[in-house]
């Protein structure tokens, strides 16, 4: 089997490792094809996942240079896929691959659990063979995305369950960054300010930096997502924050801080499934997995500096985790009857 991947987004590193690995073991040819945006060259790099770069890089937030990216990038993917005979496509949000692959005729599955993301969406749902989701997520709000129900696949629990399912947290990682581990640890992730589906409104988010920033008791990693936003907290000069220089081990920070603050998705989900308390401060409207979370009190939504909760975190003893099977089953489009069931499979 010819498997082809497009990763176009840092956290899809993570998503993909896994089921990687499990595709080779299982005799697949793989091929990887990346965007460059945020820390996803360097990631895949660093998880020894060859690549081919295809394409512009991520075009900022305007949407006249997403659309004429978007379409070089068409091209561009469709000149690598042709001819090589794939046999299924696999994503999580990128859109591109599904349009891409239909006109190719290969099958395709488009993953995602942020239903909000209404632009990219709609491409994706509409042009993929299948759409992977987490159970959350409502089959109203997938309908209108053009996901109709005969296409959808879902899966019990987090994203991050499956691809987290045998992870050990390396603690050389807080080391390597000179981390103070006298103080408390915070994990800072800034703001999808490039994405079109970003509320917007970053103030909750600034003013939580500050504060950490001024707490001579804390030492706070910052994760931003562009060069400008480097800047932007390098500029408060605080010793409080730190901001990694490159790409860094993400999971292995989350599982080991006391605290996680995010204005986005991915790692307050890690969070989650680590057993770290996390706040977000994301501006946009939240989907339904992030409203199930905060129902349960696993997520906690800051509106005020104040609400923020800064001391050590009690040791994590168990936690949920999901084979990656289950996920790359469904991604293949197994049978019901072919797949484990991950929700007896849930071990803690």
């Amino acid at each position: 089997m010819r498997v082809w991947i497009d990763v176009t987004n840092s956290p899809h590193v993570a998503f993909f490792r896994p089921l990687v690995e499990l595709l080779r073991e299982r005799g697949a040819d793989v091929s990887i094809t990346a965007r460059e945006f945020a820390q996803t060259l360097e990631l895949l790099d660093d998880a020894g996942l060859e690549h081919s770069v295809v394409g512009p890089a991520h075009a900022g937030a305007s949407r006249h240079a997403k659309a004429r990216a978007m379409a070089s990038r068409l091209t561009a993917l469709r000149r690598f896929a042709r001819g090589r005979g794939f046999d299924v496509a696999l994503s999580h949000a990128s859109h591109e691959l599904p349009l891409v692959a239909r006109s190719l005729g290969v099958p395709s599955s488009y993953a995602f659990d942020y239903e909000f993301a209404l632009a990219q969406h709609r491409i994706g749902c509409r042009a993929a063979t299948r759409v992977v989701v987490p159970d959350a997520i409502p089959q109203a709000r997938l309908s209108r995305l053009g996901a109709r129900e005969r296409k959808v696949v879902r899966y019990p629990g987090l994203k991050e369950e499956y691809y987290l399912h045998d992870f050990r947290p390396d603690a050389a990682v807080l080391d390597g960054l000179g981390i103070d581990r006298t103080r408390v640890v915070a994990v800072v992730r800034t703001p999808p300010e490039v994405s079109l589906y970003h509320g917007g409104d970053t103030s909750v988010f600034t003013n939580v930096l500050r504060r950490l920033a001024g707490d001579p008791n804390v030492h706070a990693i910052v994760l931003p997502r562009t060069a400008a936003q480097r800047e932007q907290v390098s500029a408060l000069g605080s010793r409080s924050l730190l901001v990694p220089a490159r790409a860094v081990d993400a999971s292995s920070l989350v599982a080991l801080a006391d605290l996680v603050v995010s204005a986005g998705g991915t790692m307050n989900r890690e969070a989650v499934a680590l057993g770290t308390p996390v706040y977000t401060t994301f501006s946009g409207r939240l989907g339904a997995v992030d409203e199930r979370l905060v129902a349960e009190g696993r997520l906690r939504r800051l509106t005020d500096p104040d609400q923020l909760v800064v001391e050590r975190k009690e040791p994590v003893t168990s936690r949920p985790t999901r084979p990656p099977d289950g996920m790359l089953d469904r991604l293949l489009g197994a049978r019901p009857d072919q797949r484990r069931d991950d929700e007896n499979r849930v071990s803690s």
